[in-house]
C-alpha cells in the first residue's frame, strides 16, 4: 500500500506537468458562454489563458477510470464502490443509463435521487440519520460517501436535498486540477461549410455556404497542475488503509489522465513533455505507475475486508422518472440545438 510517511505532515501535495501539442504548435483552449476564451494577465503582463479549468479536468481525471469499451470500472478498479443507474422500463429496460463516476455531480446525480427509485435516497437518509442538527460531522459524513463511492470523496459532492439533513451535506474537492498556458498568442484561421446543391439557400435552416473564423493559440509554455489536499483527507479521520487508497486512487488518476487522456478537444491534443514533477513536498517522487496499480489493489483489499466499502460493490437504481420529468428532459434536449448551448464548456 502507499507509503504515506513522508506525507503524514505535509498539508497538500502539488504536482506540475509541462505540456506541449503532439502536432504542429496551435491548439484549441476551453470557451466559455458569453466570454469564449479565458484569457488573463499575471500582474507582470504576462499574457495567459485557461486551457482546461477546474470543473473540466475533475470530469476527465474520472472518466480515466471508465471503460467504454466494455462499460464498466477499467480493471485496476474493479471492486471500487459506486452506483449504476439502469433503464426501469420500455426497448432499453435493464441497459446501463449512467453512473456516479460519469455524472457530474457524482451520488447527487437527479438520475440517482430524483427518479420514482427513491432507494438509495432513503438509504443516504438513513445513514446520514444524527446529522440534521448541530454541525455536521464530517467523518460520518465521509465514511459514508466513501462506503458508497469513494470517488466522490475526493471529487467533492454537495447533497443539496433538505431531506438530507437540511440540504447541508457537503465535501469539497480533496483532488483538483487546472491547465494554464503562458505566453500566448492568437492563430486565426477559418473556414467555410460549403453547400454545393445551393449556395444561397437559407443559412438558417442549413442551408447555403456559411464562411467562419476560428481562434486557436500558441503558447511558449503550457503546464498541467495538480493539488492533493492530504490535510483534508486526513481530517476525514477515514483510517490509514483508506486515505492510502484515496491518495494512490488520485495519483493514479493524475498519471493516467497524463498518459491517455490529454486529446482535450478535436483541436487540442496534447502530450507530455518532460514527466511529472512535485513542486511541494521538495524530494517527493511519485511511485512508477506499476507501483500505483499494485498499490490500488492493495488498498481495494484492505478497504474491502476492514468492511469500508458496501457489499455489493455496485448499489443499483431504476430509472423511472417522475410525472412531468420527461417533458422537462424533452425541453432539455430540444434546446441543446439552440446556438447558445453549442458554446457551452463540457464542466
Amino acid at each position: 500500500m502507499l507509503d504515506m510517511t513522508p506525507l503524514r505532515d505535509i498539508p497538500r501535495l502539488t504536482l506540475e506537468a509541462e505540456l506541449r501539442p503532439m502536432q504542429g504548435s496551435r491548439f484549441q483552449a476551453t470557451g466559455f458562454p458569453d466570454l469564449g476564451p479565458a484569457r488573463f494577465q499575471r500582474p507582470d503582463g504576462r499574457e495567459m489563458l485557461l486551457v482546461e479549468s477546474a470543473q473540466s479536468t475533475a470530469n476527465r481525471l474520472e472518466a480515466v477510470c471508465w471503460d467504454e469499451t466494455a462499460d464498466e470500472l477499467v480493471g485496476e478498479l474493479k471492486g471500487m464502490p459506486y452506483i449504476r443507474v439502469v433503464w426501469a422500463e420500455g426497448g432499453a429496460a435493464g441497459k446501463a443509463l449512467t453512473n456516479s463516476i460519469l455524472e457530474a455531480h457524482r451520488i447527487n446525480s437527479p438520475y440517482i435521487l430524483e427518479g420514482q427509485d427513491q432507494s438509495v435516497f432513503d438509504l443516504l437518509r438513513t445513514e446520514a440519520a444524527g446529522l440534521e442538527m448541530g454541525p455536521v460531522d464530517i467523518a460520518q459524513l465521509a465514511r459514508l460517501v466513501f462506503k458508497f463511492d469513494p470517488n466522490s470523496v475526493l471529487h467533492g459532492v454537495f447533497l443539496a436535498k433538505k431531506d438530507l439533513a437540511g440540504g447541508r451535506l457537503r465535501m469539497p474537492r480533496a483532488l483538483s486540477g487546472f491547465i494554464e498556458a503562458e505566453g500566448v498568442v492568437e492563430a486565426e484561421s477559418g473556414g467555410v461549410k460549403n453547400d454545393r446543391v445551393n449556395p444561397r439557400g437559407d443559412t438558417a435552416q442549413g442551408f447555403g455556404n456559411v464562411p467562419f473564423h476560428r481562434t486557436e493559440f500558441t503558447a511558449e509554455r503550457i503546464t498541467a497542475y495538480f493539488n492533493l489536499d492530504l490535510a483534508l483527507l486526513r481530517g476525514y479521520r477515514l483510517g490509514s488503509e483508506a486515505t492510502s487508497f484515496l491518495a494512490a486512487l488520485a495519483l493514479w488518476k493524475i498519471t493516467r489522465f497524463l498518459e491517455r487522456g490529454l486529446r482535450l478537444r478535436t483541436a487540442c491534443d496534447l502530450e507530455v513533455a518532460g514527466s511529472l514533477a512535485v513542486s511541494r513536498p521538495s524530494g517527493y517522487t511519485i511511485p512508477a505507475a506499476s507501483a500505483l496499480d499494485a498499490d490500488l489493489r492493495e488498498g481495494l483489499d484492505a478497504c474491502k475486508e476492514r468492511g469500508l466499502f458496501t457489499e455489493p460493490p455496485v448499489t443499483g437504481v431504476l430509472w423511472r422518472p417522475k410525472k412531468g420529468q420527461e417533458t422537462k428532459a424533452l425541453d432539455a434536449a430540444e434546446s441543446q440545438d439552440s446556438p447558445q448551448a453549442a458554446d457551452l464548456e463540457e464542466d
